[in-house]
Formats: structure tokens, sequence, C-alpha cells
């Protein structure tokens, strides 16, 4: 296995808007962030990575971007992104740029050019995928966008439709465009010179379309499912390899591709030893819903997946890329709601043994582990009460299209966006136990999580039991411990739907991970128990003092043989 300093690296997310507000404007900003690289490295990770900065009307919060090489104003100036990322290098930590190439906003500039004349002489005409309508008037198929509604819209200027994956200001770029790619190689070659140290790559998987973009199968939605024509398309290894050869080989980088629809065999192509296109991607399967019992709604009203299923699916992505690439490890990020409460168990109770537990259950896997910010405190989703409380485009849109156009109740729909919507994710970090948790003196964009008296940086800071400090614990042994990434990775007990156990084994030397998903204390396997013998240590666990035999209330413990 190539020595590639990722393979051991831990990387936290940030997502600006909500980390720290250095100026008072209620809108966390580049400042913040650096006010906060101390803690940063008191927790040990390598690498930030840092969700859009870039200049963005904010539709979708900055993965809507109208220049490329600008900051957005309320996150600061390129002077302030360059302080922090001299500063970060200063401690010992790198900086990889999240970056959205799928689409742009339709205020950059190249889209406000395109839309102009599909004539011949106008440069920018095709950056982007114009159609006309059909003879009727509708758009030129069925497909339906992410955030609701069709994913074409008619524009007057040009007389034709642009097709939009996401929302309407998002259109999508044109990339069998030869000079589309130039362009956008030139600016990640731009970014690469100033320093950054690696890009996460929004929606690639989505950057090839298949010719003809033929209609999507139709179900109970209102749209067909373009999904086949568009997610891991016919060029896309094409468009990875060349950009991979004109700006990502030539630099030391982290690359990771958010990759929806990929499958292992998928994976392999874009994130193989040897294809030459990215080192890891983000998969999804782990964190949808029961494949047995999908959702009328997708994710709104999907059922819990059995754990049964969940271990199967990581497993597979811990076999399959054996020897052949390398994977991401994550349960949180901006997208997602926040892991204890879906994975684990957010009571007062029990939040602090499950989050310890969710993060060992992870951590002690093959690949690079992805942090999300608060994650590391045991920050929980927000359960806000009211509509007027969420933000984000994705929630506000299912919530008007379930409720009004197939009638479920306010109440009903309410509760999906509680238990799954992203603004959960995005409520601010939780620094210390004063007015808006620390994070702003004035107003904060969206509202603060009401537990961030009981749930903060300040008090975990001091409490070496806290979820803070059991995270140090788990990136220092990564950092120190080869095993923790190098070594292979067996499934056991596969078939239990209360317990996640596993081996690692290098060479001569094991880790035997044990961790109990449920609130009940329950006995140890017999053959398992049987190997973790006298000769084992203690590596880390949740709880205080060894008991061998049985798992006690969503216990982890980690036994290391040599």
């Amino acid at each position: 296995m190539k020595q590639d300093w990722w393979r051991n690296a831990v990387v936290y997310q940030i997502y600006p808007r909500s980390f720290m507000d250095s100026n008072g404007d209620g809108i966390g900003d580049l400042g913040g962030i650096t006010q906060k690289l101390d803690y940063l490295q008191e927790l040990g990770i390598d690498v930030i990575w840092l969700s859009p900065v870039y200049r963005s009307p904010n539709v979708d919060n900055g993965y809507d971007i109208s220049d490329y090489q600008d900051i957005m104003e309320e996150f600061g100036t390129m002077d302030d992104f360059d302080r922090m990322l001299e500063k970060a290098h200063s401690l010992g930590i790198k900086i990889m740029m999240d970056l959205v190439v799928n689409h742009t906003s339709n205020q950059h500039s190249w889209f406000v050019e395109s839309r102009k004349s599909a004539d011949d002489k106008n440069p920018y005409r095709d950056y982007y995928i114009w159609r006309d309508g059909q003879e009727n008037g509708a758009p030129p198929n069925n497909w339906g966008a992410s955030f609701s509604g069709s994913a074409w819209t008619y524009d007057e200027s040009r007389g034709q439709y642009y097709l939009h994956l996401f929302a309407p200001e998002q259109p999508d770029l044109n990339w069998e465009n030869q000079s589309v790619r130039e362009k956008v190689f030139e600016m990640m070659d731009w970014w690469c010179k100033k320093g950054i140290d690696g890009f996460r790559l929004d929606v690639i998987s989505m950057i090839s379309k298949v010719p003809g973009l033929p209609d999507g199968e139709k179900g109970e939605g209102l749209y067909g499912n373009g999904e086949p024509f568009y997610q891991n398309g016919p060029r896309v290894h094409e468009y990875l390899r060349e950009m991979n050869q004109k700006v990502l080989s030539r630099y030391p980088l982290i690359t990771v591709g958010e990759t929806p629809g990929a499958s292992v065999e998928d994976a392999v192509f874009y994130a193989g030893n040897d294809t030459h296109e990215l080192n890891m991607i983000f998969q999804f399967e782990h964190v949808g819903g029961d494949p047995g019992q999908p959702g009328r709604y997708g994710k709104w009203d999907q059922k819990k997946m059995p754990l049964s299923t969940w271990k199967q699916i990581l497993s597979k992505w811990q076999t399959g890329l054996e020897g052949k690439g390398w994977n991401s490890l994550y349960l949180s990020n901006h997208d997602q709601p926040r892991a204890v409460s879906r994975f684990g168990n957010d009571t007062p109770q029990y939040r602090v043994l499950s989050a310890k537990m969710l993060a060992t259950c992870l951590h002690m896997m093959k690949g690079t582990p992805y942090i999300y910010q608060g994650e590391e405190l045991g920050m929980t989703n927000a359960y806000f009460d009211s509509l007027e409380d969420y933000r984000d485009i994705e929630s506000l849109n299912a919530y008007k299209e379930i409720t009004e156009s197939f009638g479920e109740t306010p109440e009903t729909v309410l509760g999906y966006l509680k238990k799954i919507g992203r603004d959960n994710a995005r409520t601010p970090m939780q620094w210390d136990d004063s007015t808006h948790a620390g994070f702003t003196t004035k107003t904060p964009w969206i509202p603060v999580n009401p537990n961030y008296k009981e749930i903060h940086a300040q008090q975990q800071l001091h409490d070496p039991d806290s979820v803070f400090h059991y995270y140090r614990q788990l990136i220092s042994l990564r950092h120190t411990m080869d095993i923790i990434v190098y070594g292979t990775y067996e499934l056991l007990e596969p078939e239990s739907e209360e317990l996640f156990l596993y081996t690692r084994t290098l060479g001569a030397e094991k880790l035997f991970v044990l961790c109990n998903f449920t609130d009940k204390e329950l006995p140890v396997p017999a053959g398992v128990s049987r190997d973790i013998h006298a000769k084992t240590r203690l590596l880390i666990s949740n709880y205080q003092k060894r008991q061998d035999g049985t798992l006690r209330p969503y216990e982890a413990s980690v036994y290391h043989f040599i």
C-alpha cells in the first residue's frame, strides 16, 4: 500500500456559515475559522474540508457559485482567506476546498453570457445544457430536480430550456464542451498555486449525461427518475482522468468525490489505486433508509435501516475496496442529520455513550475518517417545532410539495424535517453556554439548538471523559498505529441486529472492535469472547473499566492482540 499522507489523515468538515462569527453579523465567517484553528489543532485533525466560501447569491448556501476566484462577502475577503490558510499551515493543518463544478449559479458570468443567444458567434452559447421544448411546450424531458420540481426551466431571453439537476438558480455546466473543462481546470490550478491542499468535488458523478437525455421512469411522483442518465455517466471517468492529468497529479493533494449512485465497482474506477482519478469517494448507501422499504417521498419518509443491513453495506465497501482503492468514512456532514440522533441515542442518559460508540465503530475501520463540526461534541438534531426556523431550500421545497401536491398534514411533514432535514447539521457550533452558544453576539442566521447549555465545547475541553477528548484519543491512535490505517477488515456476527463486531488484522497483530447499538446489556458471542483472551489489552473503551463477556448499553471496546 502506498504511504500517501492522506491515508492516515483525519478530516474535519467546517460549514463556515455556522462555525464561528467574528464580526457580529450572525453569520459564521473566515475570521471566525481563523480564531478557532487552535481548537482544531488540540483536537488533532490533519485537514479541514471547507464547505464553499466562493462568491455566491446563496440560494443553496454557497453551493451555487457565481465567481470561483472570489470570496462571499458575508465570509470576508480573499485576504481573510489567505490569513486563514497561512495560520492553518503554521499549525500543521491542511485546507481542502469544497468545489462545485457540475453546476454554477445562474449569476455566474458564463451563464449570463450563455443565456443571451444560441448564435454561433456567442462563445458561451453551449457552456450549459440548453434544449428546445417539446411541441406541446413541455420541458425537453420528464426529469425531476433534486430540490423538487422539474429539472428544466424556460429562459425567455434565449427561448430555450436549460437543465438544472438542483435549484433553477443552479444551471448544469456542459462538460462535453472542451472550453468548459479547460476553464474549470485553469481555475483549479489557480487555487493549487495559492497553496490549498485538496478538493472535495460536489456531485462529481453527475457531470456526464447520457446523450439524448431520455425520459426517466415515472413512479408515484410528479416527475421521471433521471438518475440513470446522469449518475456515473458515459464520459465521467474520461473527464476525471483529464482533470487528474492537467491539475490533480501535479500537486500533493487530497481529493474526494461526492458520487451519488456509485457502487463499489464504480468506486474502483473513481478511486482505484492506479486509475489516476481521485483518492477516494463519498458513497451514500449507508446513510439511506431501509432499501427494502423505500419511502413514498424519497428520503423524507424512509424507514430506518436494520443494523444487519447497515453492517452489510459498510462491510461490502470495506472488503470490496481492499487492495483496490481507498474508503472515506463518515456518518455526518452538512447534508445529513446529526449522527448521534440518527444512529445512536441522543437522550441525556445515553448521548455521550452512544456518540463515543459510533465514533469508535467508524474510526476503527479502514479509510480516511471525516468528522463534521460538532460531531466531536456529540451535538444532536435541533428538532425545530416551527417551519419558520428552517432555512434549507431542500426542506422548504419538500414541505411545500408534500403538503400541497400529496395532501400530507403539516405536522407529518414537519416530523420528517425534524428527523432527516439538513438544517439539523447547520445549527450554529456550540462553543459555550453564553447567549447563542458563543457563536455570535447578534441573532444567528439560523436558531441555535436549545440544548447548547448542556452540550458545548468549553465544558468538554475541561472534562477528560468528554466526547471531545474521546475523539482526540481515536485520532491519536490512528496517527500512531499502522493496523488502524492498513489492517484488513472482517465482519463478525453479520446477522445480529444489536451488535456490530469486526476485526482488523495486520500481520500477527489484531484488533477486535465490539459495539453495542442498544440500551441493553448483551452477552458477547461465545466464539468472539473466546478469541479475546488474556493476551489482549483494552485499547480504548467508552466505559471506565474492562468487563469481559458482556457489552453494556452502547458500549464500544477495542481489544488489541499482538
